[in-house]
């Protein structure tokens, strides 16, 4: 047996992305939505973890737990294989801090493991490449000429339909704005209905279970394929959403908001939910496949938050899954997207193919290429950890 990998040391690169145009936030904000000649600033990072044997794991996150030095000690000298053991240990040590931090730790032992077999990430994982078909997932509701009335988001819709998209999710208004969320689900359902599977993510923005109520009687007349976060109490009380489940059929997607398996499963075991909500930017690779597992045990499908390349690799190795999220998108600018630190990967409104699908990379690790050129020629810091 050869020698074994061990980590040595990290490396945080930072720099300014290219704002957000035609953006800004809304009531309290928090939601991003459309202003037209408004931008948001924006910065990003790339983490590095060097290692004995000469292969450098990358990913596009922050300094995260290698910037606290407890954390760090940890890390360095452990064997990056051996993810089982590394993401235990920080889902303990994690406890008190909502487990924050270790999601990024354990992509990046996967994009290490990746190259060092020289396989991409999807096949570790037991998967095989096949399309990902997508849903489009809206930006919030405004009132600036952008997603401004439920006629405007049924015309994207149209659009979005007329690209290749098999599926359309509504991120609707702040504020609790009932009637016009209840509006927009008729109007895209009459637009749109039957030829695109309907979701909705209200957001958690939804003030009362009977604002959750009324919404979901209104996503039962036009046959919504889940209800998503609806209101207030955070996506995390599992006595409420099991009564929302006995009162609507609207099938409900939750625990967005939840952290590691255990409390995942505990929603679904209390009739709390339908689909459950994987999200490797929380929960890691590692975390999201117990999680796909558990999920197929039931008899459930499992959904991924959010787009990227691990979502790509996550998806391409589960069955019990129906779309990926390509979001958050908007009719009027580029949306929320920033790939443009790659040279080798987009996600963007139109990054699909004629039928609404995307790929997985096939490249080692999680198969991407960063723009090096780019990256150091809009970097503002750069610090080593060993």
């Amino acid at each position: 047996m050869g020698e074994k990998p061990r980590i040595t040391g990290f490396e945080v690169i930072q720099f300014d992305l290219p704002p957000m145009e035609d953006m800004g936030t809304d009531y309290n904000g928090f939601n991003t939505i459309y202003e037209q000649g408004s931008t948001i600033p924006r910065q990003g990072s790339v983490l590095r973890m060097y290692t004995s044997v000469g292969v450098t794991g990358e990913i596009a996150s922050g300094a995260g737990l290698v910037a606290q030095a407890r954390y760090r000690d940890y890390l360095l000298g452990k064997n990056p294989l051996e993810r089982e053991r590394i993401y235990q240990d920080l889902k303990r040590a994690l406890r008190q801090q909502a487990r924050m931090g270790m999601a990024q730790i354990d992509v990046l032992l996967w994009d290490f493991a990746g190259k060092y077999y020289n396989a991409p990430v999807y096949e570790l994982l037991g998967g095989h490449i096949k399309p990902l078909p997508c849903y489009a997932s809206t930006t919030h509701g405004d009132h600036n000429g952008g997603l401004d009335s439920p006629q405007a988001y049924a015309d994207f819709a149209e659009r979005c339909l007329e690209l290749g998209y098999p599926a359309f999710k509504i991120h609707g208004w702040g504020n609790s704005e009932t009637a016009l969320e209840i509006a927009t689900i008729h109007e895209v359902g009459r637009r749109v209905g039957g030829r695109m599977d309907l979701l909705i993510d209200p957001a958690c923005e939804l003030e009362t279970f009977g604002d959750a109520l009324k919404v979901g009687w209104a996503c039962d007349e036009e046959k919504f394929f889940w209800l998503e976060d609806p209101y207030k109490d955070g996506g995390i009380s599992q006595f409420a959403h099991r009564k929302l489940r006995q009162m609507i059929r609207t099938p409900l997607l939750l625990t967005e908001h939840v952290r590691t398996l255990e409390p995942h499963i505990d929603f679904a075991l209390a009739d709390a939910t339908d689909f459950l909500r994987g999200d490797i930017g929380y929960d890691g690779i590692t975390g999201v496949m117990k999680l796909a597992h558990a999920s197929e045990g039931l008899g459930i499908d499992i959904e991924i938050h959010g787009p990227g390349p691990a979502q790509r690799h996550c998806m391409t190795s589960i069955r019990n899954t129906n779309y990926y999220e390509m979001g958050l998108v908007h009719p009027c600018n580029k949306g929320t997207f920033s790939t443009q630190i790659y040279t080798n990967y987009e996600d963007s409104l139109e990054a699909i193919d004629a039928q609404g699908n995307v790929y997985a990379p096939e490249g080692p690790g999680l198969g991407v290429e960063f723009d090096w050129d780019w990256i150091e020629k809009h970097e503002t810091n750069r610090a080593k950890f060993d």
